[in-house]
């Protein structure tokens, strides 16, 4: 939707994206990966060309430390994985920030911490604008046509009600488009 979205407004847009069974929007170019390590890679190749730079991926933070090419058989009751971090892309981009416009978003889970959750981040991650999505309310964000976020600046915090994910990537390009 925010891809679709800037397009409309005139933006020439590169997606960078996993596998989906969405359709490309229109005047989009899309940029196929299938790692957070190809994703990472992507975003940095592309970074310093953009004007505005949204990060709405919702990669792991970790995988596995040794993948395997075939299926694990199952040879006892219990099986351990080591997990490593992937890349923190907005971080990273945060790091190498000049003159972009970067915007993050933040899933999370826990509703009482997510607000103080999200402005750290937008911190840490010199963000200029961190979208703040509850995950666990029902019928909104993954999967869903609709979504409900706070907008989330150095100078100001904004919900946005329920709505389609059309009108909320609209209403996260004019507060992009707002900022100082």
């Amino acid at each position: 939707a925010l891809a679709a979205a800037a397009a409309r407004r005139g933006a020439r847009v590169r997606l960078i994206s996993g596998p989906t069974a969405l359709p490309v929007p229109a005047g989009v170019e899309r940029l196929e990966v299938t790692s957070a390590a190809e994703m990472a890679a992507a975003a940095l190749a592309e970074f310093e060309a953009c004007t505005l730079a949204i990060c709405a991926a919702a990669v792991a933070d970790y995988r596995p430390a040794a993948p395997q090419p075939q299926k694990i058989q199952k040879t006892a009751e219990r099986l351990q994985l080591e997990l490593v971090r992937n890349p923190d892309i907005l971080a990273e981009l945060g790091r190498r920030k000049t003159r972009q416009r970067l915007v993050g978003f933040a899933a999370e889970t826990d509703s009482a911490a997510a607000r103080e959750r999200a402005r750290g981040k937008r911190a840490a991650k010199h963000a200029d604008l961190m979208v703040l999505n509850d995950v666990l309310q029902p019928g909104i964000g993954f999967d869903a046509a609709d979504n409900a976020v706070t907008l989330i600046t150095a100078a100001a915090e904004r919900d946005l009600p329920r709505a389609s994910k059309a009108v909320i990537a609209d209403a996260i390009l004019d507060a992009v488009l707002a900022l100082p």
